[in-house]
């Protein structure tokens, strides 16, 4: 019996340690995905960012996603069978790096399409007679299929960036004019309605300082014609759009009403007010879906503003919190999360679309994706989508942007390399998991060093980075003791309870 009971002993020892003990990995410019030990220690070295007690309720995590676009299929034919099939493993599959198990497409053409189109483009088809997916038969679905081979279960999220273009009051696909479209610039005062005066050529600067209030000022009137019979027809379209991807065998599981209607674009776009948003999402959206439907969940954005007021205008309204399951956040209005998850917290809050860049593809902008992935996470949004995952050289869209991609392909050598965004991103999906609690966040004070703290069937998963050019040493507080974590100088780090 006594040597029984030493056996025991032992073997809670042992247990006891390697539950204190942590795999470490490190993700540098020049080495990737290096691992180590880490072990918990009784005194900390460094600063402690955060302190875990154990009894953290934490927001539970839901799924990773990316988005299936025109030109990320046109980088994608660039490479041989074998290539595109190691980048889908990669992505989608249970045992691949980033575990992506949902996509993102849009109704009509976004804004890395080839060209404008849209799914009904004969003016006045109130009955959807002619609409259709053609196009995207051609060149979304086959991304999305190549996706579901190894990721079955393959969920989409659906939102126009534009009606079809006989639908608005501006008879065309983009807001305002640029010399990439062809919209008459006499058309561009209906936005604000001041009589001609300029609008400011920054106003839709995607780089740079974009600091202050976006957008400075708010559209006057809405470019979705606030007609029934329009606005009934565009319920109907959405629910037509479900249709015909289900019989594509993809099923559209959440739709948004409209992505980014406050920037005010050159590109396929629609402005619209709080009121013809709320009137669209009560009285048409939410009721045709719920006849059509039931199994979509209706979530409202996408929201990329940081006008918190104007915000709080349409989801203070108390039917649209009945319709809605959730919110789609992108861009600035990360800055809003903190307040609105405070506000509504009956409401999920989803990263419906990771920052584009500036087409460099380069460490700094992997840097940057690590900063937004631990601070959207980190205040609450439980699921999260890439935008393009492959693009061709700077990511050159048809209207002009250039933007980055998880991976980058040479459109001359037809090589592909997987960039810093792409690590960026398996630091954190290939530990976080659907079920996944976050339960610390260091917060904003040290963007150059973020951490966040999740945890998994009770054991813990720490992201850290650093973004400086020197070493740092800081820690997480777990119970009574101390993880303390070296983080290199320019460094993406995830430990991992082991």
């Amino acid at each position: 019996m006594k040597n029984i009971f030493l056996t025991f002993g032992m073997w809670m020892t042992v247990s006891i340690a390697s539950a204190q003990t942590f795999t470490s990995y490190t993700t540098t410019e020049s080495e990737t995905w290096k691992t180590g030990k880490v072990s918990l220690k009784s005194s900390p070295v460094g600063k402690t960012v955060l302190e875990m007690n154990g009894d953290e309720q934490g927001v539970t995590f839901r799924a990773w996603g990316t988005t299936f676009n025109e030109l990320d299929w046109d980088a994608f034919n660039l490479l041989t069978r074998d290539e595109q099939d190691e980048i889908m493993h990669n992505l989608f599959a249970p045992d691949g790096d980033l575990h992506f198990t949902h996509g993102r497409v849009s109704m009509n053409a976004n804004d890395y399409a080839r060209s404008w189109y849209s799914c009904s483009e004969v003016s006045g088809d109130f009955e959807l007679r002619y609409f259709n997916i053609e196009r995207d038969k051609r060149n979304i679905i086959p991304l999305a299929r190549a996706a579901q081979k190894y990721c079955p279960e393959l969920q989409l999220f659906m939102s126009p960036w534009s009606p079809p273009a006989w639908m608005k009051i501006n008879q065309d696909y983009p807001v305002l004019s640029r010399n990439t479209n062809q919209q008459d610039p006499r058309k561009d005062y209906v936005l604000f309605m001041d009589d001609g005066k300029a609008v400011d050529p920054d106003e839709m600067k995607l780089l740079g300082e974009r600091n202050g209030v976006f957008p400075r000022r708010l559209a006057m009137q809405d470019y979705f014609i606030q007609d029934p019979r329009y606005l009934q027809c565009y319920a109907d379209m959405f629910c037509k759009f479900i249709d015909l991807y289900a019989e594509q065998g993809l099923p559209i599981t959440k739709v948004m009403y409209q992505n980014e209607a406050y920037s005010y674009t050159p590109y396929p776009g629609c402005a619209w007010t709080a009121e013809g948003t709320l009137r669209f999402n009560n009285e048409y959206l939410a009721p045709t879906l719920a006849e059509k439907h039931p199994e979509v969940e209706l979530w409202i954005g996408t929201f990329n503003t940081n006008r918190l007021d104007y915000v709080q205008k349409i989801l203070d309204d108390p039917t649209l919190q009945k319709n809605v399951k959730g919110v789609g956040t992108q861009w600035e209005c990360r800055y809003n999360l903190p307040e609105m998850r405070k506000r509504y917290p009956n409401l999920r809050f989803m990263q419906s679309e990771s920052e584009c860049g500036n087409g460099n593809m380069d460490w700094k902008a992997g840097e940057h994706t690590f900063m937004l992935l631990s601070d959207n996470l980190g205040n609450g949004c439980d699921e999260y989508y890439n935008w393009n995952f492959i693009l061709t050289d700077n990511g050159a869209s048809s209207w002009g942007w250039t933007q980055n991609a998880l991976i980058q392909v040479d459109s001359k050598t037809r090589r592909m390399r997987y960039t810093a965004e792409y690590f960026a991103y398996k630091h954190f999906c290939h530990f976080v998991a659907n079920g996944t609690k976050m339960i610390g966040y260091g917060g904003r004070d040290n963007e150059e060093a973020p951490v966040v703290v999740f945890k998994r069937n009770g054991e813990y998963i720490v992201t850290a980075g650093n973004f400086t050019d020197e070493v740092k040493t800081i820690n997480v507080k777990i119970g009574g003791k101390y993880l303390n974590m070296q983080l290199p100088a320019h460094s993406f780090n995830t430990f991992v309870e082991k």
